[in-house]
Formats: C-alpha cells, structure tokens, sequence
C-alpha cells in the first residue's frame, strides 16, 4: 500500500462493500485465478482496489456493475484530490478494466464504464538498487557462528547470484535445486517455469548451509522447504525482509535494502558487465522484454558517470 492513500486506504478499509458487490468481486478474482493464474499477492491487490471502489460506490447508493463512466471520472477526480500517487490509481484503473471486460464478456454489463478513459501520466521511477561494495557490506553482514545468520548469508547469496522474487525464495524446496549441476528450477509468476544457474559463491555457501546449518533448524520436521524459519517452517515474507533489515544496518548500508532491491542489484550488474538484455530477461523471468529494459536506464547513468568520471574530457 502507497504512503499516499495509506490514511484513506485504512479508514476505506473498516468499511466492507455490500453483500452482493463482494460475491461478484470473489467471482472476479477466482475467475483471474484460473484464467491467469495470478500471484496471491497480485490477486489480493485486485481484490483491495475492487473493495475500495465498491465502498466508494456504495456510499453513493450505486453497485459496481450499475457503475456508469461519469461514476469512474467522479471516482478519479476523488483519488486525484486525496493526493493519491498517478502510479497507484494507474494499477487501480488496470484492474478496473480487466474487471468490466470480464463482466462485458459474460453478458453481466452492457457496456464498459473505462472505455475511452486514459490512465494518469506518471514518470517510469528507476528501481533501487545498490552498489556492488554495498552487496559485498551485505552479504558480509550476517553473524555466520548464528544458525540463523548463517541462513541469512546463504539467502542473500541466492537472492544476488540468482536474481530470484523473495517469493520465489522463501518456498524453495528440496526438489528444485541441482547442486550437482549448480542450477536451480523456479516457478514463477504464472506458474512459468525457468532454470536459473548459480554462481560458485553462491552454491559453495548453500552446500555449507544445507550440509552444517539446514539440519539444525529443520529438527524433526519434514518440510521440505529449503530455507526454514526457526520453528522449522516457511518463513514470511515479512520475516525475511526484517531481517534483510537487520543486516543492512548492520552493513552500514544508506539504502537499507529488500529482498526486491538484490534482484535489481542482479540485473542492473550484470548489464553492467556486459550481459545481454535477453538473457537478464530470462533469469528474471520476464516474459516482456519493456520489463527488463527498465535496467538498461540504470546500466546508462553507471556509464555516464565512468565516462564523466575517467575520460580525459568527461
């Protein structure tokens, strides 16, 4: 949730949309559910912006599919005067279009209120990222004597050497890794499937943690899942960004990470050092290219400083 509409977001969200508008947003998502198979994260999102608009709605005495266009421009004209972010109302309008689209098509609706309606102008933000002194700070912070820290040290390690979502990460099981061929086989957004190969930093951590560290956490538990919690586990998404958390202070890093700023570490370095767009494309696991060129922009402002910074008329 965006700091900008956190406040209206949280007062929205004590209200419940009615009883009807609720059973068609569920049919909505299941419907993307299995059409798409989206995310859960994703499909939570669908689910808030829906529940928001409908709670908006309803105050005015109208139904989400009784909504017409001059109640979307009114809604629009309402987030803009909440000084809610273009990039937040954009993904709002998104899934509103899905929405109505999947309601056209089942004969629900007559016609689609976000026809003929542009999304708001936003600038394309540069993804955060750190330095290849920052990560070396990072990886180094752990406590490698702590079972946990240990942990830590080898899902960093992961996260930089294969450009892995945090999702992706924290359910890796057993099964999914070839440490023999230091390679590891992901499932994606989509359920698409991908094979991402390690580094030999990275497997020499993660044969150390699985042989010394894994059994100490796992105890007499038979997950499967690669990186534990303490109680033996999958940890949360939460979990492990507070304690990426904890290791950036640590590091001394201006930026204090997430796991999503590794990913951008992994693809903006390799650019950096040549790698071919295509490639980072598909070790991100991308299934549009626009999405990864986003990096090339990062790739080109580390050029312009070099440039700038050694050439004899920079």
């Amino acid at each position: 949730m965006t700091s900008d509409n956190q406040a209206v977001d949280a007062r929205k969200a004590k209200q419940q949309p009615s009883n009807v508008d609720q059973s068609i947003i569920e049919q909505f998502v299941d419907a993307l559910w299995l059409e798409k198979g989206l995310s859960d994260n994703t499909l939570s999102s669908y689910r808030r912006d829906l529940s928001l608009y409908a709670c908006w709605l309803n105050e005015r005495s109208t139904m989400l599919l009784g909504a017409s266009r001059l109640d979307l421009m009114a809604y629009l004209n309402w987030r803009m005067r909440q000084r809610m972010k273009p990039s937040s109302t954009s993904r709002m309008l998104s899934c509103l279009r899905g929405f109505y689209r999947y309601f056209l098509r089942e004969n629900r609706i007559d016609q689609d209120p976000t026809l003929e309606i542009e999304s708001p102008k936003r600038g394309r933000p540069l993804p955060k990222t750190l330095t290849e002194a920052e990560v070396e700070a990072l990886l180094a912070a752990p406590d490698i004597n702590d079972p946990l820290d240990f942990r830590d040290r080898a899902m960093l390690e992961m996260l930089y050497a294969s450009g892995l979502r945090v999702t992706e990460l924290i359910s890796l099981t057993l099964q999914q890794i070839n440490l023999r061929q230091g390679v590891i086989r992901v499932m994606g957004k989509g359920d698409k499937e991908r094979l991402v190969p390690l580094g030999d930093e990275a497997r020499d951590w993660l044969l150390r943690y699985m042989k010394d560290v894994r059994p100490l956490l796992i105890g007499d538990s038979s997950s499967e899942v690669v990186f534990p919690s303490r109680r033996g586990q999958q940890m949360t998404r939460q979990t492990f960004w507070h304690r990426i958390k904890r290791h950036g202070l640590v590091a001394g890093v201006d930026k204090l990470p997430s796991p999503h700023v590794l990913r951008h570490a992994f693809a903006t370095h390799l650019l950096n050092h040549g790698a071919d767009l295509r490639v980072v494309q598909l070790l991100l696991g991308h299934s549009d290219l626009s999405t990864t060129q986003i990096y090339t922009h990062i790739a080109q402002h580390r050029l312009q400083s070099v440039h700038k910074q050694h050439h004899p008329r920079g």
